[in-house]
């Protein structure tokens, strides 16, 4: 029996393409998680999946990346159907297990996604580590001013709670703190 499984990250995705791919691939029954991240793999449709399908059935995707983005994590969940009796399937990739072939092919193409994002993440650090030499702020701007700062340790100064205080700017009480710590750390350099 061929279970199928589709995932799309963000609600104003559509899920009709990869179920027509998987109807079109015989899935009798097709699980779906809608809105949810690849990152982790506790899912609620997934874990349907994984429990509706039995030994010598065919777990489906339409794209390897539908179940999931972590390398490790795809092989040991293949690995752990494979323990179980159950094939796996991915229609875009042409990667089906029941194969040696099939195996083979799905570890290389892991390998290879792997390499991508490694390539990725240091081409990235390395756009973040000259941004940062050319003195470039990284990251989201600070939620108050120094002026701001400055004031609102002013108003704690003359008795105002660090309560009241951070509700005006509309910040947490632990945010405002941050800033005034900072504000402190840069003062005494």
């Amino acid at each position: 029996m061929k279970i199928g499984y589709a995932r799309v990250s963000t609600e104003d995705q559509s899920l009709d393409l990869q179920i027509n791919a998987l109807r079109r691939a015989g899935c009798e029954r097709i699980f779906t998680d809608y809105g949810l991240s690849g990152r982790g793999f506790d899912r609620p449709g997934l874990h349907e999946a994984l429990g509706t399908v039995k030994h010598r059935g065919t777990l489906v995707v339409w794209r390897l990346d539908r179940l999931g983005r972590s390398l490790p994590k795809l092989i040991e969940l293949v690995d752990t159907l494979g323990t179980r009796g159950v094939e796996f399937q991915s229609l875009t990739e042409n990667i089906d297990t029941s194969s040696s072939g099939g195996r083979l092919l799905f570890h290389i193409m892991g390998a290879l996604a792997e390499f991508e994002r490694s390539l990725i993440s240091e081409r990235t650090r390395a756009g973040m580590e000259a941004a940062r030499l050319k003195g470039r702020h990284l990251g989201r701007k600070p939620s108050l001013t120094r002026k701001q700062v400055r004031e609102a340790i002013q108003a704690i100064s003359s008795g105002d709670s660090a309560s009241a205080v951070a509700l005006q700017y509309g910040i947490s009480r632990r945010t405002l703190q941050r800033h005034i710590d900072l504000l402190n750390k840069e003062s005494a350099i």
